[in-house]
Order: structure tokens, then C-alpha cells, then sequence
């Protein structure tokens, strides 16, 4: 039985016991950038830290990418959440699934059996958003967390595969097509990775295919990729992204995936046999659930503070929170949910000391997106970078944000192999098989085996 998915507990007992008035308890769900950066921000408090996932891994996000196009291991992109826990003495970590929160009697409920809190974190994190779109939602492939990524490259690969079987050149040069919704940095990053992979690696292992066939199109519904972006880091990024072969179509909106490829709202469709969807996420079902007031996307509003208006003992972060920020909100990027989760430990060691909770005084860190080898954009603050120069910066700041000594370098030998010889080590077919999301469900993308585990998200 898969570890994510443990049977319920018997009874309804709190299975750590209750709370004690001597020493509050905080429950956070999530182990996200935020989750944890409010559990360690509260490691010196008086108070009693329980962690809630239904994962026992926490993601490093950035890395999704490369997860998906066999340049890194799911151990350099996802760390145990107990290893991250171990210097915060007063926290314990419970595997489990919020399934509903009461805040009138202030308990959690999970599949494995009720916690108690005295204050309450909510930082469930995203999912991805397909605006109402089932059809697009049910057969896409996503890349917003760890199963996403792997079956994303186990598919990707399995394409190949099959192409390498194809005797129909018009079939062959379908399942050589690939179609990226959304032209952001996840889905310019993907894009970008994905073409190296295939005039490396994948040129070496299949010379009797022709490269020229496989066609990766990125779909952006403005005017160009990186939106968020200054003109002159956008264009800097198109040209990096055409130079490796990469088809922009821009002020295009996906509305459906038929068996030939995606079809576009003007009535066009792009040959493709997959589909990644990455045009935006929104906050996890978890809020919908509570009754309380939402926002944009989906995320709860919150006070400057981060308390949830009427529970004051309830505090919501990272792409859970709609913080307000001037006369909008602020952003679902991981540099908000760190400083929003160490914001909301602060809080709550106020509120134990007596004092106001203080407000989230945001600081913008700046915002980076690479294509791929040599090249990235970054801008930070007045500061703007491009090219070579830029992707230096990237490799830099995302090498020191990884988690460990032992995966920094791990990761940093996966690059520095890949960027010497062209190749992507981690060309394998190894995850649990899922069924394919195209209507005539092709066995190229592979099917649950007897006794597998799918996405458990």
C-alpha cells in the first residue's frame, strides 16, 4: 500500500492526544515554502508544531522542470519533511489528508483522525487552474508537483517509444508534437528544456528519427512569453526560445484537446499528441471547503496580518492567501509564501506575548526564468539580465535555495554532466502508470499497473 494513502485510524481519538493549555499547539497543513518557513520561524515559541501533508515530501518547485525532461532525480527535487523539521525541536510531522477544518470547535479533521489546535496555519499551496475547462483538465498533463513531473516524463518519453514503432509518417509526426499551454516561467522553462532534450539526447538514442519532425509549440494567450516581464527581457527570451527550435504561437487561447492536438478558440488546432498544461494555478480545493470569504484565483482574503477575517487564530499563507497588497494582491510566487509563513509565526509569538500581530511588509526579491543553457532573464529590482549572464545568476540562486549540502551537489553534477555532454541521465520509464488523457486513450501514455500508485493529488 502506498505510504501517501495509510488507512484511517481507528476511533476518534486525537491520535497525538489533546492539546495542552500550557502549551498552545499550532497546526499547519501544508509543507510548503510556507508551511515550513512559519514552523521554523516558531521553533524558539512556546508552542506545540504539528505539520500536516498528505506527502512526506516537500517540493522545490524550480526543479519541476528538469524533473520533467530526465535532467534531475525526484531526490534532488523533493526532500523529506522530517530532515527539514529536525532543527525545529518543538514540531512533529503527521502524514495525513485534511479532509475539513472545524473552526467553531477548532478542529482538524484528516483521514487519519482529528488534531486539535489552539492557532491554525492554512498553507495547502496551488493547483493548477484550468479555468472550467474539464475537457482540458481531464487530458492535459500538468507540472505543478512531483507525480505531475514524472508522469509528464515518463509520457514524454514513452512518445519516442512509440514513434520509433509508427510506420504512418502523418501518425509519427503526431506523437513527435508537443504542445505547451501557457508562457510563464514554468511553461518557458519546460518548453526550452524540452527542445535541448530532444537535439541532444534524444537525437543520440533514436538516429533513425528524424528531430526535424518533433515540434514543440508554446501557447501564450498575450503577446509574448514572461508577460510579468520588461519588452526587452520578453524579447530576449522569444529569440533564446526560437533559437532552440521552439514555435510561439501568441494572443492564443487553448479550448480544447481533440486526438489530432490542441484547439485553439479561433478555431485553429496545433498537431500535438501532448498537451502540458501551465497557465496558471489556483488555490487548493482545501479553501473552498471552509466557508470563508475568497478571492481572485480562488485564495481566502486575509488581513495585512494574514489572519482570516472572523478567526483571528487563523492564519492563511502562500497561494492559499489573497494578502492584500496596495489596491491589489500580492502575487502566488514561493518568495510570497516564504516571507508570508515567517510573517505568520511572528504573529502568532505575538499573540502569545500579548501584542498585535504585525502586517506582511513584502519585499520583492526580483524574478528569474531561464531557457535553457546559456541563456536566462532576470529582474531584479531596477536591475535587468539576459543571456549568459543572466543564466549564471539562475544557476546561482536556485543552487543555493536547494535544500542540503548533499543535493546541491548531486544537482550541481547532473548540470555541470549535462552541460558538458549534451545528455539527460534520467531517460527512464519508471513511474506508476497512468491512463492517457487523449480521447482515444493511446497506450504510448502508459496505464495504471496492477497494484500501482497514480497521482495521490
Amino acid at each position: 500500500m502506498p505510504v501517501d494513502h495509510l488507512p484511517p485510524m481507528r476511533g476518534d481519538g486525537d491520535p497525538i492526544g489533546p492539546a495542552d493549555e500550557r502549551r498552545p499547539r499550532v497546526v499547519i497543513v501544508g509543507a510548503g515554502f510556507g508551511g515550513l518557513a512559519c514552523a521554523h520561524a516558531l521553533r524558539s515559541a512556546p508552542v506545540e508544531i504539528v505539520v500536516v501533508d498528505q506527502h512526506n515530501y516537500h517540493v522545490f518547485t524550480p526543479f519541476l522542470y528538469q524533473l520533467a525532461t530526465a535532467l534531475l532525480e525526484p531526490s534532488e527535487t523533493a526532500y523529506p519533511v522530517r530532515a527539514l523539521l529536525r532543527r525545529v525541536p518543538n514540531a512533529q510531522f503527521r502524514l495525513a489528508e485534511v479532509t475539513d477544518v472545524d473552526l467553531e470547535t477548532r478542529v482538524v479533521h484528516t483521514d487519519r483522525g482529528p488534531l486539535d489546535y489552539h492557532y491554525l496555519v492554512l498553507a495547502a499551496g496551488a493547483v493548477n487552474n484550468y479555468f472550467g475547462n474539464r475537457d482540458i483538465a481531464e487530458r492535459s498533463l500538468g507540472l505543478n508537483d512531483l507525480p505531475e513531473a514524472l508522469e509528464l516524463r515518463n509520457t514524454v518519453l514513452a512518445r519516442f517509444e512509440r514513434a520509433a514503432w509508427a510506420t504512418d509518417a502523418q501518425e509519427r509526426k503526431r506523437l513527435l508534437s508537443f504542445a505547451v499551454v501557457g508562457g510563464g516561467p514554468t511553461g518557458t522553462e519546460f518548453a526550452a528544456a524540452l527542445a535541448e532534450l530532444v537535439h541532444g539526447a534524444q537525437r543520440r538514442d533514436y538516429p533513425h528519427l528524424d528531430v526535424s519532425e518533433v515540434e514543440v509549440t508554446l501557447v501564450e494567450a498575450s503577446d509574448g512569453p514572461l508577460p510579468p516581464y520588461s519588452p526587452r527581457l520578453q524579447r530576449a527570451a522569444q529569440r533564446a526560445l526560437e533559437r532552440k527550435g521552439v514555435r510561439i504561437l501568441s494572443d492564443a487561447t487553448a479550448s480544447k484537446i481533440e486526438r489530432e492536438g490542441l484547439g485553439l478558440k479561433d478555431g485553429r488546432t496545433i498537431p500535438a499528441a501532448t498537451v502540458v498544461w501551465a497557465a496558471g494555478v489556483r488555490a487548493a480545493p482545501l479553501g473552498d471547503e471552509l466557508g470563508l470569504e475568497q478571492g481572485s484565483h480562488h485564495r481566502l482574503k486575509v488581513s495585512p496580518s494574514l489572519q482570516v477575517p472572523g478567526h483571528p487564530e487563523v492564519f492563511a499563507i502562500g497561494d492559499l492567501a489573497e494578502v492584500p497588497d496596495g489596491d491589489g494582491s500580492l502575487p502566488m510566487l514561493a518568495q510570497v509564501a516564504l516571507q508570508s509563513g515567517k510573517q505568520a509565526g511572528r504573529s502568532i509569538a505575538a499573540l502569545l506575548r500579548g501584542d498585535q500581530p504585525g502586517a506582511l511588509r513584502y519585499h520583492d526579491l526580483g524574478s528569474m526564468a531561464t531557457q535553457g543553457r546559456n541563456q536566462a532573464v532576470a529582474q531584479i529590482g531596477p536591475v535587468k539580465l539576459s543571456g549568459f549572464v543572466g543564466w549564471l545568476a539562475w544557476l546561482v540562486v536556485h543552487i543555493v535555495r536547494s535544500e542540503g549540502l548533499r543535493t546541491r551537489a548531486s544537482v550541481l553534477a547532473n548540470w555541470i554532466s549535462g552541460y558538458l555532454f549534451r545528455d539527460r541521465p534520467i531517460r527512464l520509464i519508471a513511474v506508476p502508470r497512468t491512463p492517457d488523457p487523449t480521447p482515444d486513450h493511446d497506450s504510448d501514455r502508459p496505464a495504471a499497473a496492477p497494484g500501482g500508485e497514480g497521482s495521490p493529488d
